[in-house]
């Protein structure tokens, strides 16, 4: 992974540096707020062997017997999965012997009873992921799963197709895991929802999925290797946070993550609740919004290019594709296209790009781009991990907690109270 800040002006970078460095040490030191939830910093170094050797038997029993694998959660317990889910995945085509669905990250009936009318002709099995396990979303979801499958196999085969994430001691769903006999794995006390993807909430769905989780494992001890180093001048993830900080002081108030490969949407929606349930609290943060472009530029693009003078974007690239075509000549040229024939569409895919940000740059957009060689599980981890150091980097320069998210509690009091829940009738 490489990033790039010649766009951006760094004039007044140095000002911020101590700041930055001194907000590294509070987060290596484990001396600063929410420094319980900060377990994932030396996981990729300590992780539970025998754990991960039994979500590799779990994945080949699923492989074994399952075509669809519904996993349950919401948040930090299904994105980052999805996200490497969707990214390793064929568009159109897919070899994988069990096929991963989602479930319990929204309260859609239409979805739900979707989903239940299709797994009536399907072999399939559920791994329900929450740490208490009374989480609405999730849990309305696998009260309705856990009927379906029982229906379908019975309750005594169903026990072997339901494998429970959750809390390793306590909790509804781990009482039930023990009285049911279900199989569980462990949400570690020391790592918060949204860093849980080096966890079994990330490692089995993904395993399942064909994932090479040793690859996997693997990107997060290079991530630990680069992006633990004490140095400003050698520490990407320390700059990152440095450079937003500066640009966050200077007026921006927004940051758009931009791809140009559909693949890395889902990479984006777990960067947004990263930086925002980390970041935005106390009345501070910089919102993080995301675009898939060149699709995006015949939409918000003119919002970027022209309008409020309150963003950034960090852009990812990524510099080769697995696959390529080349444009023919073609003898009427009606389209006006000859031009570009006998080049590859991955060129004209990069030349957007890059055009882009020089129009946008020059549309007083500032610029980061983070380039990865290809999409693969062992870059997306070390991607994962350097933008988990740069969010506790930079929280910490904003003087917050990183690892807590008190404002998600009021939506739910609320919602409780206009439900009739139990305890809430005066919130």
């Amino acid at each position: 992974m490489r990033i790039d800040f010649s766009n951006v002006d760094l004039s007044s970078l140095a000002a911020y540096k101590d700041l930055a460095m001194d907000s590294f040490k509070v987060l290596m030191d484990k001396s600063g707020a929410g420094n319980d939830f900060l377990g994932w910093i030396e996981r990729p170094l300590n992780y539970d062997k025998e754990e991960f050797d039994r979500i590799k038997k779990a994945a080949k029993k699923i492989n074994s017997n399952s075509d669809i694998l519904v996993t349950i959660g919401i948040g930090g317990s299904y994105l980052g999965a999805k996200a490497v889910d969707v990214a390793l995945d064929s568009y159109f085509d897919s070899k994988r012997k069990t096929k991963l669905v989602y479930l319990g990250h929204h309260l859609s009936s239409q979805y739900l009873a979707e989903l239940l009318d299709y797994l009536k002709d399907k072999d399939f099995s559920i791994n329900v992921i929450s740490k208490s396990g009374t989480t609405t979303e999730p849990a309305i979801a696998f009260r309705f799963l856990k009927e379906a499958i029982e229906d379908k196999y019975g309750k005594e085969e169903a026990k072997d197709r339901i494998f429970v994430t959750t809390d390793r001691q306590k909790g509804a769903l781990k009482d039930l895991a023990n009285q049911e006999g279900y199989e569980s794995f462990v949400v570690p006390d020391d790592i918060g929802g949204r860093f849980s993807v080096i966890s079994a909430v990330g490692l089995l769905p993904l395993a399942v999925a064909g994932v090479d989780i040793d690859e996997f494992m693997e990107g997060f001890k290079e991530g630990y290797k680069k992006y633990t180093v004490n140095d400003f001048d050698e520490n990407p993830a320390i700059q990152y946070a440095a450079v937003r900080h500066m640009l966050h002081k200077d007026g921006k108030e927004m940051e758009v993550l931009v791809n140009y490969e559909p693949k890395l949407k889902y990479i984006a929606e777990w960067w947004k609740q990263l930086f925002a349930e980390s970041q935005g609290k106390d009345g501070k943060g910089i919102f993080p919004v995301s675009v898939n472009n060149t699709t995006d530029l015949h939409s918000v693009g003119q919002m970027i290019q022209d309008g409020k003078r309150n963003i950034f974007e960090t852009v990812l690239k990524v510099d080769s594709v697995d696959r390529d075509v080349t444009i023919n000549a073609d003898e009427k040229n009606l389209d006006k296209l000859n031009y570009l024939a006998d080049k590859k569409v991955s060129f004209v895919n990069e030349k957007a790009m890059e055009g882009t940000i020089i129009a946008h740059v020059k549309g007083s957009v500032p610029n980061i781009l983070i380039s990865i060689d290809k999409v693969s599980a062992k870059n997306l981890s070390q991607l994962f991990y350097f933008f988990e150091i740069a969010v506790g980097v930079g929280g910490y320069m904003e003087g917050i907690n990183p690892f807590n998210q008190p404002g998600v509690e009021e939506y739910k009091t609320q919602m409780f109270k206009l439900l009739g829940k139990p305890g809430y009738e005066d919130k």
